[in-house]
C-alpha cells in the first residue's frame, strides 16, 4: 500500500509539473488539481484563490506562448511528507528554455508545491512559482534584521496557535470521556467518534501549514541574504496566507469543542434561540463520520433542502439534535442494509430538508431502504422495540425522539412505502422565532 501512495504522489508530482509547464491535456487537469487549489505564480499578479483561477491562468500562458518552441528539465531539491502521508511538500528547481524570434531565452525557475491525500489520491491544493534572483555576496541588506524579527513573531505565533489546538485536542478527549459514562448519552454512540473525526481535519490543517511556513521561513531568510528584498517580500505573502489558514481552522476546531461541550453540559431543560439548519447540518455530519469510523466501507448519497427562510426558533437544541441524530442513524443502517443485499443499480440516498410554513417548522428526512413493514409500524414508537440485531440497537431511539418532540408541542410522524423507503416527519409547531 505504501508503495502504491508513493507511485501515486509522485505521479500527481509530475502530473503538476507537465501542466504549469508542458502541454498536459486542460480537460484532465481535475484528476490532479484540488477544486479548492490555492498559489502564485511567478508574475506578483498571478493570485490564485480557486480552480477556475487556476485554469484561467494555464489558458493565458499558452495563449501567449502559442508557436513558441519551449522545453522544461526540473530537479527535486525537497521532498516531505507530513501527517502519517496524508500531505506532502516538494520544492523543485529547474529551467525553461524558449526560442523567440530565432533567439534562445532560458529562465530559472523554483516551484514549491503542496499535496494532500484523500479518498485514494493525491491532489495538488497550493503552489508558489518564483524566479530565483540575486548572488552571494551581494552587498545590498536593507531591514533585514526587521525581517528577521517579524519571522520570529511568525513562528511564535505558529507555535502557540498549535499548542493551543493540542490542549483543546486533549480538552476533547477528556469530554468524550464524561459522554462516553453519562446515562443521558446512550442513545449518542455514535457521536463521539464524528466529533474526534471533525476535529482532525482542521488540526491536520495546522500542523501542514505551520511545518509549511516553518520551511518557507528559511527560504526567506535565503533571499534577505541574497538581498532579493522582493522575492522575500513574495515568500512572506505566502507565510501570512498559511497563517491566515491556520487562524482559520483554530477557529473551526475551537467551534467545534465548544459545540460538544455544549452537548456534554447537564441539560437545563430551558429552550434557547436556534438556527435549526445548522443544528441538523451538524448531527448530520456527526451520524455520519461515526457511521464511518465504525465502518470504512459504508457510504451513502446525502442530500440536503435548508429552507434559508427559518428564522432562530425556541427549542432545547441539545434535545432536537438528539433526535435528528437517531433518525438520520437509523436512515443510514436500513440504506446500508439494502446496499448489502447486492441490489441490481441500487444508490443508497439519504435526504434531510426542512421548511417552514407559517409559524410551523417541518423537518423531514428520508430514507430509499426498504420501507418499514405494517406489521410492525405501530409498535416503533415503543420502548425497547428494534429490528436491529442484538449489540446493535437498544430501541430506545425513537422512544425517546417521539417523547422529546412531544414536549417540544410537536409531532414525529413516519411515512414508509415497501421497498421504496420510509420518511420521518419532524413537526414543531408555534415556535416562536427570534431575530438575536
Amino acid at each position: 500500500m505504501k508503495a502504491l501512495k508513493d507511485n501515486l504522489l509522485e505521479k500527481c508530482h509530475s502530473d503538476f509539473i507537465n501542466i504549469c509547464f508542458g502541454d498536459f491535456p486542460i480537460r484532465e487537469v481535475k484528476n490532479s488539481v484540488s477544486q479548492n487549489i490555492t498559489g502564485y505564480g511567478t508574475n506578483i499578479n498571478e493570485k490564485i484563490r480557486s480552480f477556475l483561477d487556476f485554469i484561467s491562468l494555464l489558458n493565458m500562458q499558452r495563449e501567449e506562448s502559442e508557436g513558441i518552441d519551449m522545453t522544461f528539465d526540473f530537479v527535486t531539491i525537497s521532498k516531505t511528507v507530513f501527517s502519517e502521508g496524508k500531505s506532502a511538500v516538494f520544492i523543485d528547481e529547474g529551467s525553461v528554455k524558449m526560442t523567440i524570434d530565432n533567439k534562445p531565452i532560458e529562465l530559472f525557475v523554483r516551484l514549491s508545491s503542496i499535496f494532500e491525500f484523500e479518498n485514494m489520491k493525491w491532489m495538488t491544493i497550493h503552489f508558489h512559482g518564483s524566479f530565483p534572483q540575486g548572488e552571494e555576496g551581494d552587498p545590498d541588506t536593507w531591514s533585514v534584521n526587521e525581517w528577521k524579527q517579524k519571522n520570529e513573531r511568525l513562528e511564535q505565533l505558529i507555535e502557540k496557535r498549535t499548542e493551543e489546538l493540542r490542549q483543546s485536542l486533549e480538552h476533547l478527549k477528556a469530554t468524550q470521556t464524561q459522554l462516553i459514562h453519562s446515562e443521558k448519552m446512550a442513545s449518542l454512540g455514535e457521536l463521539t467518534a464524528g466529533i474526534a473525526h471533525e476535529i482532525q481535519n482542521p488540526l491536520n490543517f495546522v500542523n501542514n501549514f505551520s511545518e509549511v511556513s516553518y520551511e518557507l521561513v528559511d527560504e526567506m531568510n535565503d533571499e534577505l541574504d541574497k538581498g532579493d528584498i522582493e522575492e522575500a517580500k513574495h515568500i512572506a505573502l505566502d507565510i501570512k496566507q498559511n497563517l491566515e489558514k491556520i487562524n482559520h481552522h483554530g477557529k473551526r476546531a475551537d467551534s467545534i469543542v465548544k459545540g460538544m461541550l455544549q452537548h456534554s453540559r447537564k441539560n437545563t431543560g430551558k429552550k434557547e434561540p436556534t438556527d435549526i439548519n445548522k443544528l441538523a447540518d451538524e448531527y448530520l455530519r456527526l451520524a455520519y463520520h461515526g457511521l464511518r469510523a465504525k465502518d470504512k466501507s459504508f457510504n451513502t448519497t446525502i442530500i440536503t433542502d435548508f429552507d434559508d427562510s427559518i428564522e432562530k426558533v425556541n427549542l432545547i437544541p441539545q434535545d432536537i439534535g438528539r433526535v435528528i441524530l437517531n433518525i438520520i442513524t437509523n436512515a443510514f443502517y436500513v440504506v446500508d442494509e439494502k446496499k448489502k443485499s447486492e441490489i441490481k443499480n441500487y444508490e443508497p440516498t439519504v435526504t434531510i430538508s426542512t421548511k417552514q410554513r407559517g409559524k410551523n417548522i417541518e423537518i423531514y428526512i428520508t430514507d430509499n431502504g426498504n420501507g418499514i413493514p405494517k406489521t410492525i409500524l405501530n409498535r416503533i414508537f415503543e420502548p425497547f422495540f428494534t429490528t436491529k440485531p442484538t449489540g446493535q440497537g437498544t430501541g430506545l431511539g425513537l422512544s425517546m425522539s417521539y417523547d422529546i418532540i412531544k414536549a417540544h408541542n410537536g409531532e414525529l410522524k413516519v411515512d414508509t412505502i415497501k421497498n421504496e423507503g420510509t420518511t420521518f416527519s419532524i413537526l414543531l409547531f408555534n415556535n416562536k422565532k427570534s431575530n438575536r
